[in-house]
């Protein structure tokens, strides 16, 4: 099985967010669980997507952290698709994605990468005065702070493919000031059903939001790009007005990380509801052959 080692929503080597990507021999079948985490662990990145052929046109990819699978991951895919097309597995064109959080739409073009989003989700708010306390204490932030300085966008819960906690703070200065509690946010994590907390802010200075994106209950305690919570701000601006139907959106992430990253989204009416692509560019940095032989995943 090949390997590859792919920074992805970077042009440059060493920006971005890395992600492992194995691509499973033509005739293949995914291997066992365990043998997915450990491969993860070896190379030791927030995801890596294991990527098996279908047909022409139609893949079937599985996300794992050095911890567990997860049903979706924006920048692995940008990695998975930008591998293929180095192995000479595609070239430019439109192809299907089948996920645990359903079949999506990939588009390839060069070095760029668009892809849905699974079905937006709003999920709750928190606007109870002692949980908005222990939310922003967890992440190093005073919510009384937060109030002085006129910020009136409250924190959601909001899912396209993945649920993360949106959290708003005031400026650019506050958001590089967020020192986070880890073992706390992990146990807070895990009582909302989250992933984790995507932190902004609209003190943007060009962009449509600076972001900080932090995992650890799934052993990421930062990551430098998060296509999924991008998508999921994407909407969540959208609900709350700053964001309108065919926008065309950029986030910069990892600027605390030293591995600046830009996520591009664009938002559309879809029937009664909205559809959401994320996209950005991919820079191959390693590949290699994956020598340790594993067991075949054995359905239950």
């Amino acid at each position: 099985m090949k390997y590859f080692i792919v920074d992805a929503f970077t042009s440059e080597p060493f920006g971005g967010n890395p992600a492992g990507v194995v691509l499973l021999d033509r005739d293949g079948d995914f291997p066992e669980d365990t043998f997915c985490v450990k491969v993860a662990r070896e190379l030791r990145y927030s995801e890596t997507a294991f990527v098996k052929r279908l047909d022409a046109h139609t893949f079937h990819l599985r996300y794992f952290t050095p911890e567990s699978e997860v049903d979706l991951c924006g920048h692995a895919t940008i990695g998975a698709f930008a591998a293929l097309r180095r192995s000479g597995g595609i070239g430019d064109g439109d192809f299907r994605l089948r996920t645990r959080s359903g079949e999506l739409r990939v588009s390839v073009c060069g070095g760029r990468v668009n892809m849905d989003m699974a079905t937006p989700k709003a999920l709750a708010e928190i606007t109870d005065e002692t949980a908005l306390t222990e939310l922003y204490r967890i992440m190093g932030l005073n919510w009384a702070e937060q109030c002085a300085h006129a910020l009136t966008l409250p924190p959601q819960l909001v899912s396209t493919g993945l649920p993360d906690i949106m959290l708003p703070v005031w400026s650019r200065g506050e958001l590089a000031r967020i020192e986070p509690n880890f073992p706390a946010l992990a146990a807070l994590s895990k009582r909302y059903g989250v992933v984790g907390v995507h932190a902004f802010t609209r003190d943007g200075g060009g962009a449509t939001c600076h972001v900080r994106n932090f995992a650890p209950l799934y052993g990421i305690n930062e990551e430098s790009a998060t296509g999924t919570a991008n998508g999921a701000l994407t909407y969540y601006g959208c609900l709350h007005g700053f964001i309108a139907a065919g926008d065309d959106c950029r986030f910069i992430q990892g600027e605390k990380l030293g591995r600046p990253s830009v996520v591009s989204t664009h938002i559309e009416k879809d029937g009664s509801g909205y559809a959401i692509r994320i996209g950005g560019e991919a820079v191959i940095v390693a590949e290699g052959e994956l020598l340790a032989v594993p067991r075949l995943y054995t359905p239950r």
